[in-house]
C-alpha cells in the first residue's frame, strides 16, 4: 500500500502541470460558451474561440521534448487568435494564468540569452493582445508588463536553485560511481595481491615436495621399481602443477615486482613487526593468550598481514598515542585484535582500501573481520580465523 501511495506522489509530482492545464482548457471552454451571450465578450464564432484556445492551451503538453519550441508556439497562436477575436484573449483570465506560465517558464531556462529575449517576446505578445482588444488600455498593458516580469524573475530564480540541485545530485551521482570503481578496482587488486601471495607460499612448499620426492627416489633400492615409478610420477607431477601454477599467477605480478625468494613473514616475526612500530614511534604493547599452534603457510601470512595493517592504520592514519595487539588461540580459531586510543577511522588508506584488503584475506579463510570505534574511544580491528 505504501509502495503504490508513493507512485503515485511521483506521478502527481511529475504531471500536476498537464492535469493543470487541461483544467484550464476546459474551465476556458466552460467560460467561452457562458460569455458568448455577454455584449463585453468574446465576438469571434465560438468554432473558432474553441479552436483558438485550444491551440494557445496545448503547446505546453509538449514542453518536455520542445521547451523553447512550445512556449513560442504558445505565443503565436495567442497573437494569431487576437486579430480574429480581440476579446478572446483579453476577457479571459485563463489566458493571463497562461501569459504567467510561460513567463515563468522562460525564466527557468538555462541560457540566459533565450531567457531574456523570452521576456521580450512575451511582452511583445501583449502588446498584440493590447492592440487588438477593442476596449484595451494602457494601464491593463503597465500592468501586464509588470507582473510578466516578476513572473519571469521568479521562474529565473527558481530555474538556478533547480539546476543547482540537479548539479549536486549529479556531482553526488558521479561521486558514488567512482567510489564504487575505487572500491571494484581495491578488490580486484588486493584479490591479485592476494593471490600472488599465495602462489609464493604454495610455490615454496610444492617446490619442497618435489625436491623430496626426487631425493626418496634416488635413495630407493634397485628392486624397487614401482615404489621409484610412483616417486618419479610424483616428481614430475609436482614440477608441472609449479610450472603451471607460474604461468597462470604470473599475469597478475605486476612488472616491477618479483618473485619472492625469502619465506613470507608469518606470525613468528610478530615480535619484529611490534618492534618496528615502537621505533616508528608508536608504543605497542603485545599480549599472546592460549597455546600457539602450527598454522598453515597461507592463514599464517594473513594474520601477519591484518596485525601488520591495523599497526599501520595506528601509526599512519589513525594519529594514535598508543596500541595494543592481542593474539588468542582458543577453540580450533586464531582471533588476532588490534586496539588503539587514535581519533581516526583506521581505513587504512583515504579511500578505506586497506580494510576492503582485509575483508578480503580473511574471506579467503571463512574467517570474521569487525572494525570500527570502540566505546571507550579509539579504533578496534579483530579477525578470527579457523585453524583448520
Amino acid at each position: 500500500m505504501k509502495r503504490h501511495l508513493q507512485q503515485i506522489w511521483r506521478l502527481a509530482l511529475s504531471f500536476w502541470f498537464d492535469a493543470a492545464i487541461l483544467i484550464g482548457l476546459v474551465g476556458w471552454v466552460v467560460d467561452l460558451s457562458v460569455a458568448q451571450h455577454h455584449k463585453n465578450g468574446p465576438r469571434g464564432p465560438l468554432w473558432f474561440d474553441v479552436l483558438g484556445v485550444i491551440a494557445c492551451m496545448t503547446p505546453l503538453l509538449a514542453r518536455r521534448r520542445f521547451p523553447v519550441g512550445s512556449l513560442l508556439a504558445v505565443g503565436a497562436a495567442v497573437a494569431a487568435s487576437s486579430f480574429v477575436d480581440g476579446r478572446l484573449q483579453a476577457d479571459a483570465f485563463v489566458s493571463y494564468l497562461l501569459g504567467l506560465a510561460v513567463c515563468v517558464l522562460f525564466g527557468m531556462r538555462p541560457a540566459r540569452s533565450v531567457s531574456v529575449a523570452g521576456l521580450a517576446f512575451v511582452n511583445g505578445v501583449s502588446v498584440i493582445v493590447d492592440h487588438n482588444d477593442p476596449k484595451g488600455k494602457v494601464g491593463d498593458l503597465v500592468w501586464t508588463f509588470v507582473t510578466f516580469t516578476i513572473a519571469w524573475i521568479i521562474g529565473f530564480a527558481l530555474g538556478g536553485t533547480l539546476r543547482q540541485a540537479d548539479e549536486a545530485r549529479e556531482r553526488a551521482a558521479r561521486a558514488e560511481r567512482e567510489r564504487e570503481e575505487r572500491a571494484r578496482l581495491a578488490v580486484a587488486d588486493e584479490r591479485a595481491r592476494i593471490a600472488r601471495e599465495l602462489h609464493d607460499v604454495v610455490g615454496h612448499s610444492v617446490s619442497v615436495m618435489t625436491v623430496q620426492a626426487s631425493a626418496v627416489r634416488r635413495l630407493v633400492d634397485s628392486d624397487q621399481d614401482k615404489v621409484r615409478e610412483a616417486l618419479l610420477v610424483v616428481e614430475q607431477t609436482g614440477r608441472e602443477a609449479l610450472a603451471e601454477m607460474r604461468r597462470m599467477v604470473g599475469v597478475l605480478r605486476r612488472p616491477e615486482e618479483a618473485p619472492a625468494l625469502a619465506p613470507q613473514p608469518s606470525l613468528e616475526q610478530l615480535e619484529r613487526l611490534v618492534e618496528h612500530a615502537r621505533e616508528a614511534g608508536l608504543p605497542v604493547d603485545l599480549h599472546v593468550e592460549g597455546e600457539p599452534v602450527q598454522l598453515p603457510a597461507g592463514l599464517d601470512l594473513t594474520a601477519y598481514r591484518l596485525v601488520q595493517e591495523g599497526l599501520t592504520n595506528a601509526l599512519k592514519h589513525a594519529r594514535a598515542h598508543r596500541a595494543e595487539v592481542l593474539v588468542r588461540y582458543s577453540d580450533g580459531h586464531v582471533e588476532l585484535t588490534v586496539s588503539d586510543d587514535g581519533r581516526g577511522g583506521g581505513d587504512g588508506d583515504k579511500g578505506g582500501h586497506g580494510l576492503v584488503g582485509m575483508r578480503e584475506r580473511v574471506s579467503v579463510y571463512g574467517g570474521e573481520l569487525e572494525a570500527g570505534p570502540r566505546p571507550e574511544g579509539g579504533y578496534r580491528l579483530r579477525a578470527r580465523l579457523p585453524v583448520a
